[in-house]
């Protein structure tokens, strides 16, 4: 086993090890466990206005609002530098969004109260050997082209009465996003941590051992029955990874699910929320 594998296991076991005395502190004073973040991961080419729609969004009383990372700040690291200082949190993902948070879950599964995913994939392009479905690069060039000519308006058409999902970006950027799409798997990340199995070093078998003795993290899935862009498929193998997840089957082709069913969306976060509250997830 390579040092820097051991040294990241080593130091997942120490970040385990500090949450559970955190923990075990509170319970023993009687105080409740502390409010979970929301960190909100946004899709490739979206706009902020995607979320305008969901309520868990809007200020509440006494509650930070959640964090907003657009797909530009999640290629340059910012989530992970949330997550650092962060005691526990709510990922909520969706489309490349929904990625980054199977991405931040796998590293630092000790700090996720909840995972509410959207559109996500761990694997956006379709691999046949092994029949994966995903995207086809026939696909993932429409999608290229239609965006780099529009900037993301007017491309993939916007419901009467709904906001914009997507936005005005410079072709560097959407470059960017694209190579992430085409390059991401996160499959072998979620099945060592959460399923198990493989090489695994002292650090990584002790932190693993912590983590199968604590409650599994609040899942929530959504997926378009025929979404053409994150196939319907991805969300059995989310299942498989998740077996504690709620599946949610939206009928249709829509992607842009935050602006079609935000009130969904909500519960699921108040799901998360009110069961983080009662001390039942990983922190």
């Amino acid at each position: 086993m390579a040092d820097g594998d051991y040294e990241r296991g080593r130091s997942r076991e120490i970040g385990a090890i500090a949450a559970e005395l955190k923990r075990l502190s509170a319970a023993r004073e009687g105080r409740a466990p502390a409010r979970p973040q929301i960190l909100v991961l946004n899709g490739w080419a979206a706009s902020p206005h995607a979320w305008d729609l969901c309520r868990f969004m809007r200020p509440r009383s006494r509650a930070a609002l959640p964090r907003l990372f657009s797909y530009v700040e999640q290629l340059d690291g910012e989530p992970e530098k949330a997550l650092v200082g962060a005691e526990r949190v709510v990922l909520v993902g969706w489309s490349m969004g929904g990625s980054s948070a199977l991405r931040l879950a796998a590293r630092w599964p000790e700090k996720v109260a909840g995972l509410v995913l959207i559109a996500a994939t761990p694997r956006m392009m379709e691999e046949r050997e092994s029949g994966w479905k995903g995207m086809s690069p026939r696909r993932l060039e429409a999608l290229r082209y239609g965006v780099m000519m529009t900037h993301g308006e007017g491309f993939f058409g916007v419901p009467e009465g709904k906001p914009n999902p997507y936005c005005v970006d410079s072709d560097e950027n959407l470059a960017r996003g694209l190579k992430y799409l085409l390059e991401t798997d996160v499959r072998a990340d979620l099945e060592r941590v959460f399923v198990g199995g493989g090489e695994q070093g002292p650090g990584q078998q002790a932190y693993d051992n912590k983590m199968c003795a604590r409650p599994s993290p609040v899942v929530h899935i959504f997926q378009s029955e025929r979404d053409g862009i994150v196939r319907a498929a991805n969300a059995d193998y989310l299942k498989k990874i998740f077996p504690q997840a709620t599946v949610h089957i939206v009928p249709g082709t829509e992607h842009a699910l935050p602006i079609f069913i935000s009130e969904l969306i909500d519960e699921a976060v108040d799901s998360c929320l009110r069961l983080a509250a009662a001390g039942q997830d990983l922190a």
